[in-house]
C-alpha cells in the first residue's frame, strides 16, 4: 500500500484538529456551549402614563414603555421563553431630590409595575434594583452628602426600598450601588421582612465603565450627574479588588453574583465562577449593545452574528445567564432555529 503520509501528518503527530470541524454534524456534535432562551434576561425601562412606548435614540430597538405597554411586551417575552425581566424606572424630574426619597414610596413607578406584571405574567421572574441613581437629582447610586456618597446611610434606604419592592412581588433584588454592607444588610432586612424566598443578585463587581452611557439617556441620569462614581464604583484596571468585592457579597449571603459591564470583562466572569461556584451572570450594558446596533445599521458587521455571538461567549467564558437588550430579538432567532 502505498504510504500516503504528508508532511503535516509528521508534524501534527497525526492530530488534525480540522477533523472535527469538517462538516455541520460533526460541528454540533463537538460543540461545548449552548446559548438557549433560558440563558436571557431581559431588562427594560419604564416611565408614567398610560399607552407610551418612547424610542430612545441612543438604543435603537429599545423604548421606554409605560406600565401598560411593558406588561404587554412582558407577556411576549414570557410567551418566548425568556425566563426573568429586570426593570429600571425613568421618573419625573419634580420626583427626584437628593436623597432619592421617592423610591421610598410604596407605589412609585417601579412598584407599580412589579405588581401590574407578576399578577399579568406570573410566570416570569421580576428583578428589581435598589440602587438610587434613578430617583437623585444628581445621578448618583446614594444619598450625597457634603460632596460624599455616605455608605451607611445609603445602606439603611436600600434595605427599606428592597422590602418594597418585595413587598410589591419582586422575586429577586439586584442592588448596584456598590456599597459596602448592603448584601448583608439587605438579607437580613429581607428575611426580617417575611421574604426569605427573594433571591438576591449582587453587582458583585460593577466597574467604572465608560459603556453606561446610553443606560444613563435612557433613565434621564446624563445630564444630572455631578463628579464621577469613582468612589464605590471598581476601577476597570483592577482584577483583584474585584474578586474581594465579590467575595464579600457571598459572605454576606448573595445567591447569585453579576459582572458589569460584560464584554470587557469576560475574565472576571471566568474568575468568579471559578473561585465561588454560584450562579454567574454578566450584564451585557447599553454601550456595548449600542456598538453593535450602530455599526449594523452602518452595514459594518453582521448585526444578527455578532449579537448571537457575544452572547455565546459569555457561556463560554463561565456565565449561566445574560441581562441583554437584545434578549426578545436573540430569542426569536433561538425559536427559528430550534
Amino acid at each position: 500500500m502505498q504510504d500516503k503520509t504528508h508532511l503535516v501528518d509528521e508534524i501534527t503527530g497525526h492530530r488534525r484538529m480540522r477533523r472535527n470541524r469538517k462538516a455541520d454534524w460533526t460541528r454540533r456534535m463537538v460543540q461545548e456551549n449552548r446559548l438557549t432562551v433560558d440563558d436571557l434576561i431581559w431588562p427594560i425601562f419604564l416611565v408614567p402614563g398610560s399607552g407610551i412606548v418612547d424610542p430612545i435614540p441612543a438604543m435603537p430597538g429599545v423604548n421606554r414603555m409605560s406600565i401598560d405597554k411593558a406588561v404587554e411586551a412582558v407577556k411576549e417575552a414570557a410567551d418566548l421563553g425568556i425566563p426573568a425581566i429586570a426593570t429600571f424606572p425613568n421618573i419625573e424630574m419634580n420626583l427626584r431630590d437628593e436623597t432619592g426619597s421617592h423610591s421610598l414610596v410604596a407605589d412609585n413607578l417601579i412598584n407599580q409595575a412589579t405588581a401590574a406584571i407578576k399578577k399579568a405574567v406570573p410566570n416570569i421572574g421580576v428583578i428589581t434594583d435598589a440602587a438610587l441613581d434613578p430617583f437623585t437629582s444628581h445621578g448618583h447610586d446614594g444619598i450625597l452628602r457634603g460632596g460624599e456618597i455616605v455608605n451607611d446611610e445609603t445602606v439603611d434606604q436600600v434595605v427599606r426600598v428592597a422590602i418594597m419592592q418585595a413587598d410589591a412581588g419582586a422575586d429577586i433584588i439586584s442592588p448596584s450601588e456598590m456599597m459596602d454592607g448592603r448584601i448583608g444588610a439587605i438579607r437580613r432586612g429581607l428575611d426580617a421582612a417575611g421574604h426569605q424566598n427573594v433571591g438576591i443578585m449582587s453587582y458583585a463587581t460593577k466597574f467604572s465603565s465608560g459603556f453606561y452611557g446610553p443606560y444613563r439617556e435612557a433613565i434621564c441620569t446624563g445630564g444630572l450627574l455631578k463628579g464621577d462614581k469613582n468612589s464605590y464604583y471598581i476601577s476597570p484596571a483592577n482584577g483583584t479588588e474585584a474578586m474581594r468585592d465579590a467575595a464579600l457579597d457571598v459572605e454576606e449571603g448573595a445567591d447569585m453574583l453579576m459582572v458589569k459591564p460584560g464584554l470587557a470583562y469576560l475574565d472576571i466572569c471566568w474568575r468568579l465562577k471559578e473561585a465561588y461556584g454560584l450562579p454567574t451572570y454578566a450584564y451585557q450594558v447599553s454601550g456595548e449593545y449600542t456598538q453593535i446596533k450602530a455599526a449594523a445599521m452602518n452595514g459594518w458587521i453582521d448585526g444578527e452574528r455578532v449579537m448571537m455571538e457575544t452572547l455565546l461567549c459569555f457561556k463560554r467564558a463561565g456565565c449561566d445567564g445574560i441581562l441583554s437588550y437584545f434578549a426578545v430579538e436573540a430569542a426569536k432567532i433561538l425559536a427559528r432555529r430550534a
